[in-house]
């Protein structure tokens, strides 16, 4: 099947609505994605076929998930080449959307998508999350903050609780483990303000992989003392 034809597809079997315009601008990100990844590292997927599924497709099964809203503000922490971030973005057009991550190279690539799909509404952060979650500009500023980094939970909760306001929530695309995790994570989102809300299993057509969604809900303030810096949250994940 062709890429258009697969991606539209599985979005079809997901509930995800894809017009004309938004899958020609998926296509572009691909092409985008397969070019710049041959002078930085971006993804170690490198067949197109396999960018659609385990990457677009991937992220797109967070779409149905979430109640979108026009204006809200989400931030996507860590997003390295875009993701989840950018595919939400494409089909949620409404969204306004901040891009966060450490690395400026990886921020040069997504202004270049960003300008080249003429996507409105998107800002791009180069920072650290533990610098960006102490920053007043975002600090507690987001309705919804989404990650599909590989951190486990209790370290990626205290990157990425410190961005959302009371009453947001964090989506976090996770991997087989999410419940052990989750469970082993219970006291690192109480002392951070968040509340497990509920774990959703994710199948991505046309393949085999299978993913969960982590919901977790902003129910208090976090201390000013969270995020700390890296070298602690890595080396002593709150318990």
């Amino acid at each position: 099947m062709e890429n258009r034809a697969l991606l539209r597809d599985c979005c079809e079997q997901m509930g995800v609505s894809l017009g004309e315009k938004e899958t020609e601008q998926f296509m572009t990100y691909l092409s985008l994605l397969l070019e710049w990844n041959e002078k930085m590292n971006l993804t170690a997927i490198t067949e197109p076929r396999e960018v659609v599924l385990k990457h677009f497709a991937d992220c797109l099964s967070l779409v149905p998930c979430v109640e979108w809203r026009d204006g809200m503000r989400v931030i996507d922490v860590g997003t390295g080449a875009g993701f989840p971030g950018i595919p939400v973005k494409i089909a949620c057009p409404e969204i306004e959307l901040t891009l966060l991550d450490s690395l400026q190279k990886r921020i040069g690539f997504l202004q270049e998508v960003g300008s080249q799909l003429g996507l409105e509404g998107v800002h791009y952060v180069h920072s650290r999350a533990e610098d960006g979650g102490q920053n007043p500009q975002y600090r507690e500023g987001f309705d919804l903050c989404v990650s599909r980094a590989v951190a486990n939970l209790s370290v990626l909760a205290e990157y990425c609780l410190p961005f959302i306001k009371v009453g947001g929530r964090l989506a976090a695309l996770k991997g087989p483990d999410a419940a052990a995790e989750a469970e082993q994570a219970k006291g690192a989102l109480k002392k951070l303000g968040g509340r497990l809300v509920e774990i959703k299993d994710v199948a991505i057509p046309h393949t085999d992989l299978s993913h969960k969604l982590v919901f977790i809900e902003k129910i208090a303030p976090t201390p000013k003392k969270y995020p700390r810096n890296a070298g602690k949250i890595k080396k002593e994940p709150l318990s």
